[in-house]
């Protein structure tokens, strides 16, 4: 599921942003929790799971901010 709003997705912005993993949707994806919506992320290049806090950045997960 990727909504975008006002024509950019939040995660695809230039600055990351930290948002909360909802769930792990496999194959190294997520579904996370945003101020505008849900947003697909990969989180291939960390060690997070549902709760976590990740620091996103073009739709890539780039370091885990918080454990849960």
């Amino acid at each position: 599921m990727t909504r975008c709003h006002d024509a950019m997705c939040i995660t695809c912005s230039d600055a990351a942003v930290a948002v909360r993993v909802r769930e792990l949707l496999g194959d190294g994806l997520a579904l996370v929790d945003t101020d505008a919506g849900p947003e697909e992320v990969s989180v291939a290049l960390v060690d997070a799971g549902p709760g976590d806090i990740v620091l996103v950045h073009a739709k890539e997960a780039i370091a885990v901010v918080e454990a849960s």
